[in-house]
């Protein structure tokens, strides 16, 4: 049996992770935090309290970004590029000391964003770390371009969060990644 963790904030949470362990089947094991993992921080944070939990997988898959992105007071991103980057290439580091496989997944797009969430933040988070992480050996599981190439269909009325259509299709490329890093 494969050993799985997913980490990430409420695209995972609340969207594709309860579908993931369904997809993959009884030849897996997944794990993923009860809580939402939140900004980049939070989850570096809490890989701490994961330790026992991350120990022994075949494949970690994590997300981070919406929460960094978000323009909560005005003032810019709530974490500053640079130390988003610092932050995830971190996180890379120390799961890679859990597993061999680590896929992060882009953070997915807003529609329709209000005045604290903006769709070119986000992209510009994606390129600024997902270089970074591929140099380091880590699999890129590009959400973003998919939920991106029907936001209307794939994110839901708060313009933030993955619709029903979303959450099936991120689930299925999830998996999908899963297994194909395993081959």
């Amino acid at each position: 049996m494969k050993k799985i963790a997913l980490l990430g904030d409420s695209i995972r949470l609340g969207g594709y992770g309860p579908k993931v362990p369904e997809i993959l089947g009884d030849e897996f094991e997944v794990w993923q935090p009860s809580d939402n993992c939140r900004f980049s921080t939070h989850t570096l944070r809490g890989i701490f309290d994961w330790k026992k939990d991350l120990e022994g997988c075949d494949v970690i898959h994590w997300n981070n970004g919406i929460w960094d992105a978000v323009d909560a007071f005005g003032d810019g991103p709530f974490t500053p590029p640079e130390m988003y980057v610092f932050t995830m290439k971190r996180i890379a580091r120390i799961l890679f000391t859990y597993s061999k496989h680590v896929i992060f997944a882009t953070t997915t797009p807003v529609n329709n964003p209000d005045a604290k969430r903006d769709y070119e933040i986000i992209k510009t988070y994606n390129a600024l770390v997902v270089p970074e992480l591929e140099k380091m050996g880590v699999v890129i599981n590009d959400l973003h371009s998919t939920v991106d190439s029907n936001k209307d269909l794939y994110i839901c009325s708060d313009t933030v969060h993955l619709s029903e259509e979303g959450v099936n299709v991120c689930a299925e490329q999830v998996a999908e990644c899963i297994r194909n890093v395993l081959k």
